[in-house]
């Protein structure tokens, strides 16, 4: 991988100065996490009582209200969000915890009742692709791929940020996590950045764009748990469709951003002191394990693409090959496994399953139904989910949103494909916040003199993105019904 080359520190007294203008990032999350606390209750009182405020008539006893036994599980899952917003802890566990006491003491349900909607197949796509894409990381694969890119753009500097957004997605699309693919570029990326004189926060916009453009082909993780959510639920998405359409609307959000930037006159980074340049260093051609890793992944696509077999269990098969290859160190490509993400998404969709078999899913559907205007709630779900995930796990947040439209979409007109990808496109294009993990990695990989110039300006450009890409997202997709 391409390294940026460490600037000398500045003089302590310089650095205490800087230190004591910058604004307290603590203070700052603690007003933001407040405000998202403030619009996801006003939500759910909009969403509970908003039929009867404005349609008095429904309120004579036709609309069902919501039980303590349903009201109390819907109160712990925000209290989820809000605790793993603050504080480092995985949401899953808190999830997995969560399904115990509701299940076991408010149900009455056995364990096995409560596992009984345990996501094993999404689980065990997790772990094969997480598995598979750690060893051809270390093994050099990642970034031959990476450096034979940037080389065919030689001297043209422009179209570096479009080939950085075309490698994320190349990389999520074959089933790289985002935040994965993100950090294998960012350090590139951003070093190229400064040595062009592209400004580091638009370097790092095209990154992440990139990683949510590839994020849902049918390859990827999330694809595969939005498209698996949504037919569980009884509404079926189209994998290709859904990717298209988180590809096209990056790739609009990345286009306006050049615009936004051309606007501001900051395209060229005018900002930017003396920079040491990228070291020399070339990856060259691919070599014994390499070559074998590349062959791996044409078979992946080959099995899954052409073939429809599990990805999960490809990706294993794979990586256990690849591991009889380096036996030496298995135990470190079993620790590439994301069992953070596994805990994540098997916590949340374990937890939602029980507020669908006690009917909070329904209730609430079918109060946001009595508002009457589908369109309408389809914004605000996008608004709602577009906030949250800028604080919040997008993952976590789509587990518990797209069961909540499937009411929606069988009482409606609303297209489920359009609808679902709207949901999924607004919870992962606000991914640019600097307190998220794609954000975070970007402002990780600024020089370290300008690293608070680059957080201040992505989260002025993640707070525009959060008010206009859900509008965007539910303007293109819900009312045109092209999906």
């Amino acid at each position: 991988m391409t390294k940026t080359a460490e600037q000398i520190a500045p003089v302590d007294s310089d650095t205490s100065a800087a230190r004591s203008q910058r604004p307290n990032p603590t203070r700052r999350r603690r007003i933001l996490l407040m405000t998202v606390a403030a619009a996801t209750i006003l939500g759910l009182v909009a969403l509970l009582f908003g039929g009867v405020l404005l349609n008095p008539g429904a309120a004579s006893g036709s609309e069902p209200t919501m039980t303590a036994t349903q009201i109390i599980p819907l109160v712990i899952l925000v209290v989820m969000f809000v605790v793993a917003t603050k504080w480092p802890l995985n949401i899953g566990i808190m999830g997995l915890v969560a399904s115990f006491g509701v299940g076991y003491f408010m149900l009455g349900m056995s364990d096995k009742e409560i596992l009984e909607d345990f996501p094993a197949s999404i689980v065990l796509t997790i772990i094969g692709v997480t598995y598979f894409f750690s060893m051809a990381q270390r093994n050099g694969t990642i970034d031959i791929i990476v450096q034979t890119c940037v080389r065919l753009v030689r001297g043209k500097t422009a179209l570096l940020p479009w080939v950085f957004f075309l490698m994320a997605a190349a990389l999520t699309a074959l089933g790289t996590f985002s935040p994965a693919a993100v950090a294998l570029l960012a350090p590139a990326a951003l070093g190229l950045a400064y040595e062009s004189r592209i400004h580091p926060v638009l370097m790092g916009a095209f990154v992440i764009n990139g990683a949510h453009a590839g994020g849902f082909s049918p390859l990827s993780v999330a694809g595969v748990l939005v498209h698996d959510i949504a037919l569980k639920n009884g509404f079926p998405v189209s994998q290709g469709a859904l990717f298209t359409a988180s590809f096209a609307l990056n790739l609009i959000l990345s286009a306006l951003t050049i615009v936004l930037f051309a606007l501001l006159g900051k395209l060229r980074d005018n900002h930017a002191n003396e920079y040491a340049g990228l070291d020399a260093t070339r990856v060259g051609r691919p070599k014994g394990q390499q070559i074998f890793t590349l062959a791996l992944i044409a078979v992946i696509l080959v099995c899954t693409l052409g073939f429809h077999m599990p990805i999960g269990f490809v990706a294993l098969s794979a990586g256990l090959l690849l591991a009889f290859v380096n036996i030496k160190e298995h135990k470190t490509f079993i620790g590439g496994v994301s069992w953070s993400t596994v805990l994540l998404v098997a916590g949340m969709i374990t937890y939602v399953s029980l507020l669908q078999h006690v009917g909070v899913i329904d209730t609430l559907a079918e109060q946001a139904l009595a508002l009457g205007a589908p369109l309408l709630i389809a914004l605000v779900l996008c608004y709602v989910i577009g906030v949250g995930s800028a604080f919040a796990s997008s993952t976590a947040l789509l587990t518990a949103f797209i069961p909540l439209a499937g009411p929606l979409l069988a009482t409606s007109s609303l297209s489920a494909s359009g609808t679902v990808a709207a949901l999924a496109i607004a919870a992962t294009v606000v991914d640019v916040s600097p307190f998220s993990t794609d954000g975070a990695l970007v402002v990780a990989n600024a020089r370290e003199n300008d690293r608070q110039r680059v957080y201040k300006q992505l989260m002025m450009y993640a707070g525009a993105v959060v008010l206009a890409a859900p509008a965007l997202a539910w303007a293109l997709l819900v009312p045109t019904g092209i999906m």
